[in-house]
């Protein structure tokens, strides 16, 4: 861990000195513009696997940052609200979420069409792309946030069985966590010329501000006596600073976003984009979540802050994967075309063999610190009923990650209907096999359910990328890979066996990892990818 670790570090710091330099150097592609100096022309795409993973290192820091603040603060508010209310607290939280859907796909949309215009060197059509997604997507929202707002308490009483000690103050939560769903998409939607342009740096920065803010407020205002409204009431006053920050950067960005005009043309393209997106996030929402909600109806939320706590943990993983994938998305789509192939090839398979170089340590790392982490981190309870979901999860997680890229490239390429058909085959089965692990197993069974599903998903993601956008990831690496996660796996089977960690199981790890580190250098990276970062690396302790 620590080669690798020791790799990355480097790397970041190398990265850091050219965005500082690319924040203060001033180019019509990349930096805040005023109307008069902005020029309609197509902006190169020479350079852009380093901006994609400039801009991967920008996000997963904007992500990594409020994670390590809610790290410290979710201890205190899981004893400020016992085991039970912050099992509420997240099913207040999750209902939302359920119907991430509700913006009809806009903020996906926005994104794709977009980066289009942005790649053909069209402001104006630009700005009425991203007004226009954001139109269609209040007119989606409103009515499904009113329908919560209305219906509230029959929600939490029928249909997640909230215990009526916490009923009333759930349902007024959940009518003040609807508003902050509506603000949120409106966030995702507006930060398009942020993404457009790869501007991560900008993206991270605003929207880890207000989460920050937010997650350090959550249990000052449940010391004080507000409860659960008090934290969800929070939660909306980050969600409306967020959204002002990325109207002030955006329209300063892209000084065309700011108008009344809409783009009738886009909107019906748009639309047919975002209703195939629609019926399989109707699904897609349901397979992200649906252990959960089942968890807390068959078993207790008790089981359900468990799962969480262990879900939550595990997750942290997917932040790397989920901020290429920022980057990524806008770069596959302004890299659509036949002659763009090889590039669009070469950055994809790049990614995937990235993300085999650090995900398995990252897995193992988590394995054999999780039991005395949750033990100090929420209390014995959480030690010893989250520690086995949280190893199941983990053997799901290692292919969920994989799967984030061909997922991108799909999106992509326009075929969100793919997602639907997926998506909708993939439930049924799904929901049997949870309702049935989740009875009898409880927590534990629920996370063998949701690896089990993301095991397969992710074989389908590929399959589908390689279909649709002829992209392939190559033999490199993967034997190498294999070989490495045999070594890998060594001190999770000690750790496994003696049923906790000592101290030479720490010591093995790091012999372990350094085998792997090796294997991976050797066998995973392409040779002009190892002569890039030995000549960064040579660079940098020159100086």
């Amino acid at each position: 861990m620590q080669s690798v670790c020791h790799y990355a570090l480097c790397f970041g710091k190398l990265t850091a000195v050219g965005l500082i330099n690319k924040l203060t150097h001033v180019t019509p592609d990349t930096t805040i513009v005023s109307p008069d100096n902005y020029e309609n022309q197509a902006p190169s795409t020479v350079g852009m696997t380093t901006k994609i993973v400039k801009g991967s290192i920008w996000t997963l820091a904007g992500s990594a940052l409020p994670l390590l603040v809610t790290l410290v603060t979710v201890p205190f508010t899981i004893r400020l609200l016992g085991a039970e209310g912050y099992g509420v607290l997240v099913l207040v939280g999750l209902i939302p979420h359920y119907l991430g859907f509700a913006d009809f796909g806009m903020s996906l949309a926005s994104t794709k069409f977009g980066s289009t215009a942005y790649a053909e060197g069209n402001p104006e059509k630009e700005g009425r792309v991203i007004r226009t997604a954001a139109a269609i997507a209040l007119a989606a929202v409103t009515p499904i946030a009113l329908f919560i707002v209305v219906f509230s308490t029959p929600i939490v009483d029928v249909v997640f069985n909230v215990r009526e000690q916490f009923r009333a103050e759930a349902s007024t939560a959940l009518k003040i966590a609807a508003c902050a769903f509506v603000v949120s998409l409106l966030c995702s939607i507006v930060n398009t010329p942020q993404l457009a342009r790869l501007r991560m740096d900008l993206n991270s920065m605003i929207n880890a501000g207000p989460r920050i803010v937010g997650t350090i407020l959550t249990p000052i205002v449940l010391y004080f006596g507000y409860g659960i409204i008090g934290a969800v009431t929070v939660a909306l006053g980050a969600a409306l600073m967020n959204l002002a920050g990325h109207i002030v950067v955006s329209s300063r960005l892209l000084p065309q976003l700011l108008g009344m005009s809409v783009d009738r043309t886009a909107a019906r393209a748009m639309i047919r984009y975002g209703g195939a997106f629609v019926i399989g996030a109707i699904a897609g929402v349901a397979l992200i979540n649906a252990e959960k909600g089942i968890l807390a109806s068959t078993v207790s939320t008790t089981a359900l802050a468990y799962y969480s706590v262990a879900f939550s943990f595990a997750i942290m993983l997917t932040l790397f994967s989920g901020s290429m994938v920022q980057s990524l998305f806008p770069a596959f789509s302004q890299l659509q075309g036949t002659e763009k192939k090889v590039q669009l090839n070469s950055i994809y398979s790049r990614a995937i063999r990235i993300s085999m170089i650090w995900s398995l340590p990252a897995l193992v790392f988590l394995a054999l610190i999780a039991k005395p982490f949750f033990t100090l981190w929420a209390g014995p309870d959480f030690g010893r009923e989250s520690s086995l979901p949280l190893y199941l999860l983990l053997a799901g997680l290692l292919f969920n990650i994989f799967a984030y890229v061909p997922h991108s490239i799909i999106m992509a390429s326009g075929r969100t209907d793919i997602f639907a058909k997926l998506y909708w085959i993939e439930l049924i089965p799904y929901l049997a096999v949870v309702w049935l692990l989740a009875s009898r197993y409880g927590a534990a069974g629920a996370a063998a359910a949701w690896s089990l599903r993301v095991i397969a998903d992710a074989a389908a993601h590929f399959f589908l990328a390689n279909r649709i956008a002829g992209v392939t990831i190559g033999r490199r690496g993967i034997a190498g890979f294999a070989a490495g996660s045999a070594i890998m796996l060594v001190p999770v089977a000690a750790m496994l066996y003696y049923a906790e960690t000592h101290i030479w199981i720490a010591l093995l790890s790091l012999l372990s990892l350094a085998v792997y580190g090796l294997i991976a250098w050797r066998t995973i990276l392409e040779q002009d990818e190892i002569d890039w970062v030995t000549n960064k690396l040579n660079v940098r302790f020159a100086r």
